[in-house]
C-alpha cells in the first residue's frame, strides 16, 4: 500500500523510523568498535535520550498541572468574592486602626439635653461623585416606584403654596438646612410615632452627613393616606399636596416612606430592625419548615377592623376546620408578664402566616414574610414603601378577602400536597427580607426619595419659624426604659464609608404595565385552581 510502514529495516525499504534517521550516521562511522558493543552503546543512549524526553514531559506536565491548579483555585477565590451587583460587597478586612464610635454625648441633667457642637463628622469619607458602582451595589427594584410617587410634580414641581397646603393634616413639618434637622410639631402622633419617624431622620443623617439636600416636608403618621387623586385630575387641576407617611394605595398620592418601627416599637417591645432581622434569621433555623406546624398562623388584634374579626371565623372550631390557628394579642396583658408571648422570633413555628391588614396597612408584614413560613396575603388595599416589589406566587400566596376561609383551607391543602414549591415560596420572601431590606437599604431608600424630591422644590427651604432644632442627643438623653433603649440600640455610630446603591432607571409604560399585568394574571391563575379545588370537593362552605 503506498505510503504504508515497511515492516522491515532492509536496505531497500522507503520507511524509516525517527531513531533510524537520528542513529544512521553511527553505523556508518568506523569506531573501532565491535558490532555488540556499539548496540550496547547505542542502546545506553537511546534510554539515556528516552529518560530525558519523559523527565522533561512530565516536569511540564507536573507544571502545567500546578499552574492549572493554581488558577482553578484563583477562579474559585474570584467566583467566591464575586457579589451580585444587587447587594453590596462583604465588609472589606482593614488592618488599619478602625474608626472610632461616635456615641451620644448626654450630659449630667439628661432633661436638658442641647445640640453638641463638633462632636460628629459633618462630612462622609465619600465624595459626592461616589457613584463608582464597582463599589457600591445596584438599589432592590422596589426603589423604582420613588419614581412613580414622585411623578404627579415631575412636570409642575413642589410650590411653597403645594407645601403648605399639606399641613392639613400633618403632625409635624421637617426641614433638613446645611445638615441639620429642625421639627415644627402640629399635633402628637399615636404613641411614639412621630418620635421614631424623627429619630429615623436623624440617623439618615448620621449615615450620609453633608450628603442629604436642604427641604422642606410635611409629614403624617396616621395609618390611612388622604391625598386623593381624583380631587387633582384634570389640565386645570392644582398639583397635589406632598404628604409624607407610612402607606398608600391605588386612589391616593401620598408619599410612602418606612415606617417608625425600624427603629423600635417602645410600647410593644418590638426591637429595632437591624438586630430584630438577625432574630428572626435565627428563629428560622429553629424548626426545619417540614417539621412545623401544617397550618395557618395569625395572631393580632382583630378588633381594629371588621376584616379581622372576620378572619377569626376561619379559627378551628367543632364544625370546620380550615387548617387555620388565629389567636387573640391581647398587648395590655403582655406588657404587664414582660412580653414573654410576643417575641417574633418565637414565631416561626407554623408553615404557612397569616397577613392581614388593620384599619389600613401594617408594620406586621415585614415579621411575617421574614419566617420562612408561606406568607398567606389576605388581599391588602394598602402598600408601604417595599411592598409594591413582592410578586404572588413567588414571594406570597394571595388569599381572597371575601371568602377568607375557603381560600385558606385550599391554600394549606395546597402547600401540603406540593412541599417543595411551597418552601419555595417562603425561602424567597425570607430572603428578599434578609436581602434586600436590610437597614442599609432603608437608609439608602429614604436617601434617594428625599434627595429626588429636593429636586422637585420651587422654593428656598428655610428653618420654620416655629421649629426647634433636633438632633440625636435631644431627642434620646431625657428618654428612659425601651424609648431610650431602642435609641441608644439604632444609633448610627459612624458615617458610611461607600455611597448609597445605585437608582434603577424608572419604569416606562410598557415595563410597568409588565409588572402589573404579571401579578394579576398570577392572581386570577390561583383562583382558578381554587374553584377547581371546591369544585371537586363538592363543598359550599358554611
Amino acid at each position: 500500500m503506498r505510503n504504508s510502514p515497511s515492516k522491515t529495516n532492509s536496505a531497500g525499504g522507503h520507511s524509516r523510523t525517527f531513531i533510524d534517521t537520528i542513529w544512521s550516521p553511527f553505523f556508518k562511522s568506523g569506531f573501532g568498535i565491535s558490532s555488540n558493543r556499539s548496540y550496547a552503546l547505542i542502546s545506553l543512549l537511546i534510554l539515556l535520550i528516552v529518560g530525558a524526553f519523559i523527565s522533561t514531559r512530565l516536569l511540564l506536565d507536573t507544571t502545567t498541572i500546578l499552574i492549572e491548579k493554581e488558577a482553578a483555585t484563583t477562579t474559585s477565590k474570584t467566583q467566591t468574592q464575586t457579589i451580585s451587583p444587587k447587594y453590596p460587597r462583604p465588609t472589606t478586612v482593614i488592618t488599619q486602626s478602625p474608626k472610632p464610635d461616635f456615641t451620644l454625648h448626654c450630659s449630667a441633667n439628661e432633661t436638658t439635653a442641647s445640640c453638641p457642637s463638633d462632636k460628629y463628622p459633618t462630612t462622609a469619607s465619600f465624595g459626592d461623585d461616589d457613584t463608582n458602582h464597582t463599589l457600591t451595589a445596584t438599589c432592590p427594584d422596589y426603589f423604582r416606584w420613588i419614581h412613580e410617587d414622585l411623578r404627579p410634580w415631575s412636570k409642575t414641581g413642589i410650590t411653597r403654596e403645594a407645601l403648605e397646603r399639606a399641613k392639613k393634616t400633618a403632625n409635624f413639618r421637617l426641614a433638613i438646612i446645611d445638615g441639620k434637622i429642625y421639627v415644627e410639631k402640629f399635633q402628637d402622633a399615636f404613641q411614639t410615632r412621630d418620635v421614631f419617624t424623627i429619630w429615623g431622620f436623624l440617623q439618615l443623617l448620621r449615615k450620609y452627613p453633608g450628603k442629604i439636600p436642604d427641604l422642606e416636608l410635611m409629614f403624617d403618621c396616621v395609618d390611612w393616606p388622604v391625598v386623593k387623586a381624583t380631587e387633582f385630575a384634570g389640565a386645570n387641576a392644582p398639583s397635589p399636596p406632598p404628604l409624607f407617611r407610612y402607606c398608600g394605595n391605588e386612589e391616593t398620592l401620598d408619599i410612602v416612606f418606612p415606617d417608625w418601627s425600624f427603629w423600635g416599637w417602645a410600647e410593644v417591645n418590638i426591637k429595632p430592625w437591624e438586630s430584630l432581622l438577625k432574630e428572626l434569621r435565627e428563629g428560622n433555623q429553629r424548626i426545619n419548615w417540614t417539621n412545623r406546624e401544617p397550618y395557618a398562623y395569625w395572631k393580632g388584634n382583630p378588633m381594629v377592623a371588621e376584616t379581622r374579626q372576620d378572619l377569626m371565623k376561619c379559627n378551628v372550631s367543632e364544625e370546620h376546620e380550615w387548617n387555620a390557628r388565629l389567636y387573640v394579642q391581647d398587648w395590655i396583658k403582655e406588657s404587664k408578664e414582660g412580653y414573654k408571648q410576643s417575641d417574633l422570633a418565637s414565631q416561626c413555628h407554623h408553615r404557612y402566616k397569616i397577613y392581614i391588614e388593620g384599619s389600613a396597612w401594617s408594620v406586621s408584614e415585614k415579621y411575617i414574610l421574614a419566617c420562612d413560613s408561606v406568607t398567606f396575603l389576605v388581599k391588602p388595599h394598602y402598600y408601604d414603601f417595599f411592598t409594591r416589589g413582592l410578586l404572588p406566587a413567588h414571594h406570597y400566596w394571595p388569599v381572597r378577602e371575601h371568602d377568607k376561609c375557603r381560600s385558606i383551607k385550599f391554600a394549606v391543602d395546597w402547600g401540603n400536597s406540593h412541599i417543595q414549591k411551597a418552601q419555595d415560596i417562603g425561602k424567597a420572601a425570607s430572603d428578599f427580607i434578609q436581602q434586600e431590606l436590610k437597614m442599609d437599604y432603608v437608609y439608602d431608600y429614604m436617601y434617594h426619595l428625599l434627595t429626588e424630591y429636593s429636586k422637585l422644590l420651587r422654593f428656598k427651604p428655610e428653618i420654620p419659624q416655629n421649629a426647634m432644632e433636633i438632633c440625636s442627643e435631644t431627642m434620646a438623653c431625657p428618654r428612659s426604659g425601651n424609648e431610650r433603649k431602642f435609641m441608644t440600640e439604632s444609633l448610627v455610630k459612624h458615617p458610611a464609608e461607600s455611597g448609597p446603591c445605585a437608582m434603577p432607571p424608572p419604569y416606562d409604560p410598557a415595563s410597568l404595565y409588565g409588572v402589573v399585568k404579571r401579578k394579576q394574571s398570577t392572581n386570577m391563575r390561583i383562583l382558578q385552581w381554587e374553584m377547581k379545588y371546591w369544585s371537586k370537593q363538592n363543598q359550599t362552605g358554611p
